[in-house]
């Protein structure tokens, strides 16, 4: 006999049953989370709970509830679940008409898209880099852009796990492996839901397959958003094969730099990789802000459930790293970005009149963002726009007017000769000094002189006294 009550629920029990406790998660699965309020469900004695008192008298849709929670925790291989990514971003692509292309438009964007080529033959000596066009919906730009979607998103989702684990408290990390994997498991699942809606969202707004600035596609397959470019043309006052024609050279801009320049792709792409390696995971934040957005969560309601899955849960502050690789991707974005607004701006010149407004409506929109640029940053924390395009055209038309259309394609010779965001607050000074010869001191003057007129009197590095006297 034992003056011992026997067990039954309560903090113990609870502490067992929920294997994320001590982890950011643990407010989140908890008895009195939104998700953990079903772990017990069978309750003591088979009995169950009281929901309608625990969601505050609310009944939640426990079917709706499960099937998300059982998609975030299905196994999958890699670091995110790539697949409930792109099924996310296909869902969100869905929610509005998104008709395929007809053969008309199609043919319409494959004559637009040579006919750029042919112009900007005149602007820059770079190639025509282009091997295949397309037309696409929204639909088929979300499955043409997703490996390099999947690459830049993996690298965030095992950084995540791999800072997380190191800063779980001992007694979580004493439960070793299962744990871990649950963890894993559900932070890639997270942001895979995160990043679907995200690039489903970019979807709907985006012009072509280079328009966020990033080479989202193979190298050399241009493609163009006909129903995308129908709304962006509406309001402009251009007629809109104008408005295509001007969006294809901007495609087969960007095609003829990432093409000619086998260095830059990598070197952007790695920009946002090294954003992804840079993060810390801060377990207090996070606990900290699950706790913030369950209090806005309505259980009855699967919109508010769904918000909580894909409204920024590891929008947290970035890291030194994570800054150092955001100011990078942005001022290499803004110099591509830059360069291919003034590449256009000379192929068009004195051939359409309506190039002008065109330029200042493409570079409101992309200096601005638009709702989708801004989910997307929420979501995963990357800047696709380019801030700085106005002073990277600038400093690309000025180099050209005063050194050739040469010296300014040549600056794409090597990363290290980029110009920095020190050139960018000063884009007409760039490289200015190439345009004057160095000042000389009269010693100097006159050493020289003497050298031009061979009286020179100093000996190479390599001649000997007397070398010549065989």
């Amino acid at each position: 006999m034992t003056d011992k009550p026997a067990d039954g629920p309560g903090e113990g029990d609870d502490e067992q049953q929920n294997p994320f406790k001590g982890t950011p998660f643990e407010h989140l699965f908890g008895a009195g989370g939104a998700m953990g309020g079903m772990g017990g469900m069978g309750g003591a004695g088979g009995q169950m709970p009281d929901l309608s008192a625990m969601f505050g008298g609310k009944m939640p849709d426990l079917n709706q509830i499960m099937s998300q929670i059982q998609s975030l925790m299905q196994p999958y291989d890699g670091p995110v679940n790539w697949d409930l990514a792109v099924d996310t971003a296909r869902k969100t692509v869905a929610q509005q008409p998104d008709p395929s292309p007809s053969q008309r438009q199609k043919d319409a964007v494959a004559d637009a898209l040579g006919l750029a080529d042919h112009w900007l033959d005149t602007a820059t000596e770079l190639p025509s880099a282009i091997t295949s066009t397309s037309a696409w919906s929204r639909a088929e730009w979300v499955v043409g852009t997703q490996e390099v979607w999947r690459g830049l998103v993996e690298p965030v989702a095992a950084q995540s796990a791999q800072s997380l684990s190191g800063a779980l408290p001992e007694e979580a990390q004493a439960m070793g492996g299962p744990l871990l994997g649950m963890l894993g498991t559900f932070m890639g699942s997270m942001l895979a839901t995160q990043a679907g809606s995200g690039i489903g969202t970019l979807a709907s707004e985006v012009l072509s397959v280079s328009d966020v600035g990033l080479p989202l596609a193979p190298a050399g397959r241009a493609a163009l958003l006909p129903a995308n470019i129908e709304s962006f043309a509406e309001g402009l006052d251009v007629g809109y094969d104008d408005v295509l024609l001007y969006l294809a050279l901007r495609e087969a801009a960007h095609q003829r730099l990432y093409g000619s320049v086998p260095w830059l792709r990598e070197h952007v792409l790695g920009a946002v990789k090294d954003y992804g390696r840079g993060i810390d995971i801060n377990t207090e934040a996070i606990q900290a802000r699950i706790e913030e957005q369950m209090r806005g969560v309505d259980p009855s309601n699967p919109e508010s459930v769904q918000q909580l899955l894909e409204g920024g849960l590891f929008d947290l502050p970035r890291s030194p790293l994570q800054v150092a690789a955001l100011e990078r991707l942005e001022i290499v974005l803004a110099l591509v970005e830059g360069w291919v607004d003034e590449v256009v701006g000379q192929a068009t010149e004195g051939r359409m009149p309506a190039a002008a407004k065109l330029q200042e409506a493409v570079r409101r929109r992309r200096a601005a963002g638009g709702p989708a640029e801004e989910t997307f940053a929420a979501l995963v924390g990357l800047e696709l726009r380019p801030r700085r395009l106005r002073d990277a055209s600038t400093l690309w038309g000025s180099l050209r007017t005063r050194q050739g259309a040469e010296a300014r394609d040549g600056v794409w010779t090597h990363p290290d000769l980029l110009p920095t965001s020190a050139d960018l607050d000063d884009p007409l000074g760039f490289r200015d000094e190439a345009n004057a010869p160095e000042a000389l001191s009269d010693e100097d003057f006159d050493a020289e002189l003497a050298k031009l007129l061979g009286g020179g009197s100093e000996e190479r590095p390599d001649e000997q006294p007397g070398a010549d006297d065989e």
